[in-house]
């Protein structure tokens, strides 16, 4: 009860927050009015990303998502003006810490609060490509599904895809399919522990657990998320889309009748490496930069990622044999 009470204050606190971060954002373009009832919504906080979000885009269009909401944090790359020519994209820039926003989260809460309260919403960052079971349906089949079972989210693993030789060493085009350039990926292992205090599911492994954590698999990044959700006022992401409150969202993993869905991690394209490289001096994306460093000189290294026992990506159906995604009852 203690810790209900204190995850409580700490939502209210993270509400407030995202409110009082509302000043750090600039509208360039905002098409809101135009959300009508049942549109899904995408949310991401981007920058430097001119070159993955053509596909981003259409991947999730073709999915369902009906409009976007992005921050652009001060790309210096053409970002912000590809993304002014989307008409299905409601952009807002700001050049203020994504560190100190709790990693884009403060500003996509105050957004989606705003915008997407009541419906379902989708968040995700740039590199990443949900995958669902059945290539056939789509995003409303899915949360149509949902709601007739009263689920009000989706659960997904990430998985990191590779090339097989350095990722510098590919080509790469804006609308390019990644997966044509990243097709590998670790089916193992992958293992997971329930964590009490928020009594979410904390699965960690793959490829940077086998190749920049292997002698600290502890540290590995968090490969559990929970990007698909229907949006409520009062829901706040507690660690990235990690975790969510309140906590009771967190224990769908429980239900065995629901599916889930997998995130493609698209992050090892030939950009990475000069883009790992600034990430570095920036320090912006860990609280503890310093223990990341390794792992960023392995990638400005441009090292091979891939190894003997790397399984080639080719579909759902994939995934979910090798139990990485499940059907549930939705089939």
């Amino acid at each position: 009860m203690w810790t209900a009470y204190r995850l409580r204050w700490k939502r209210r606190r993270l509400l407030l927050r995202a409110w009082w971060s509302r000043g750090q954002l600039t509208a360039i373009r905002d098409h809101t009015a135009g959300i009508q009832p049942g549109t899904i919504i995408g949310a991401a906080t981007v920058r430097n990303e001119h070159v993955r979000l053509p596909y981003f885009l259409d991947h999730h269009r073709k999915l369902g998502i009906g409009h976007f909401l992005i921050v652009d944090n001060d790309s210096t790359d053409g970002t912000a003006a590809f993304l002014q020519g989307q008409p299905d994209v409601s952009v807002w820039h700001t050049a203020n810490s994504y560190r100190q926003s709790r990693f884009g989260m403060d500003w996509l809460t105050h957004l989606l609060g705003r915008h997407a309260h009541g419906h379902w919403t989708l968040t995700l960052d740039a590199d990443e490509l949900l995958v669902l079971p059945h290539s056939s349906r789509t995003l409303h089949d899915l949360t149509a599904w949902l709601d007739s079972r009263g689920a009000p989210a989706l659960l997904a693993l990430m998985i990191d895809l590779f090339p097989k030789g350095p990722p510098g060493a590919q080509n790469y085009a804006a609308g390019q399919n990644p997966v044509e350039v990243l097709s590998w990926f670790d089916a193992v292992p992958h293992h997971g522990v329930v964590q009490q205090k928020l009594q979410n599911l904390w699965v960690q492994g793959g490829l940077r657990a086998r190749h920049f954590f292997a002698d600290k698999p502890a540290r590995a990044p968090t490969l559990n998320k929970l990007p698909l959700v229907k949006w409520d006022r009062r829901f706040v992401y507690y660690n990235s889309t990690h975790t969510i409150l309140p906590r009771r969202l967190n224990r769908l993993y429980q239900r065995h009748d629901l599916p889930t869905g997998v995130l493609l991690h698209t992050k090892f394209l030939p950009q990475v490496v000069a883009k790992s490289a600034e990430d570095k001096n920036r320090k912006e994306h860990f609280n503890n930069s310093a223990q990341y460093q390794p792992y960023y000189d392995s990638i400005i290294a441009d090292a091979d990622l891939w190894h003997e026992g790397a399984r080639q990506f080719s579909d759902w159906e994939q995934l979910v044999a090798l139990r990485l995604m499940t059907q549930g009852e939705w089939r």
